[in-house]
């Protein structure tokens, strides 16, 4: 698996500098939040997508895919009772798969949970239903592009719509494409399910229905800035085989960003390091006990 940082915690420096910093610091690749590159993201000239590409091969560094989705333009919402706003939202959406694909990523990751609140007065079935349409609306262009667009859980302290791994399994069921999948981030699963990270890894993983994982401690920091295990987690995608992207998407950078993607990296690759010894050392065992 290769590890990422998500590009906000690094948005004070210019996207050269990014890229430069987060290679190095050991990151195989950034995840680009849409809104760090200006108000319009998914109406980018080709120029400046040319631009960001030549900036991660410079740096040597893989441009992953991108998240957060919709914060801008505003008034953005997949289940919003008003159609034009959620035909606006779909275009922004099929613009965005198209950058992700123009910029060599692989993943979406569609969070966003102010552009899928369900309003207190709305029908929430209904709501399911405009979000179902909406979703399903941009599956041709994920198959097209060669990406996977991932519903992403989140926790009910940030959105009333889709907090679980199994909830969002029932919207990609419905949707019924093999370009839209869920993932797991460790923060918003800590908050919302009842079992454990690698509990969902192992149920979930095997079934193919997560294609993303985001790390980030409850406390709102980097992996390894408070009390959340992360061995357990990568142990589980290892045991399952995972071979896709983890990123590292810390919300609250202490002492500062720098120093918390650095802290990051740090503690991930030592609990990698440590996964690979043992089982080494473990198929080492093996061998004299047949020898």
């Amino acid at each position: 698996m290769k590890i990422a940082l998500c590009n906000e915690v690094l948005r004070e420096l210019e996207f050269p500098a990014q890229c430069a910093y987060a290679a190095g610091l050991g990151y195989d690749g950034l995840e680009l939040a849409p809104f760090t590159l200006g108000e319009t993201p998914h109406l980018l000239s080709n120029s400046d997508r040319a631009r960001l590409r030549s900036a991660a091969a410079d740096a040597g560094i893989e441009i992953v895919g991108l998240h957060w989705l919709l914060v801008t333009p505003q008034g953005l919402s997949i289940n919003s009772r008003d159609a034009s706003v959620r035909r606006q939202t779909v275009e922004v959406m099929r613009r965005l798969i198209e950058l992700c694909a123009d910029l060599e990523g692989k993943v979406l990751v569609h969070g966003s949970p102010g552009q899928r609140q369900v309003e207190p007065d709305d029908d929430p079935a209904e709501a399911w239903k405009r979000a179902l349409d909406s979703f399903a609306a941009i599956k041709a262009d994920a198959e097209a592009a060669d990406v996977v667009y991932c519903i992403e859980p989140l926790s009910q302290s940030e959105t009333n719509f889709i907090n679980t791994v199994a909830e969002a399994v029932s919207l990609v069921e419905a949707v019924g494409s093999p370009a839209l999948r869920t993932m797991i981030d460790t923060r918003a699963a800590r908050l919302a399910e009842d079992a454990s990270v690698a509990e969902l890894i192992d149920h979930w993983l095997p079934r193919g229905m997560v294609a993303h994982i985001h790390v980030n401690d409850r406390n709102r920091r980097g992996p390894g800035q408070g009390d959340d295990e992360f061995a357990p987690v990568f142990a589980a995608l290892v045991r399952n085989g995972y071979s896709g992207k983890v990123s590292v998407e810390p919300f609250d950078y202490e002492p500062d960003s720098g120093a918390t993607a650095a802290h990051a990296i740090g503690y991930i690759r030592g609990i990698l390091q440590t996964l690979e010894w043992k089982r080494e050392t473990k198929g080492t065992a093996g061998k004299q006990n047949l020898d």
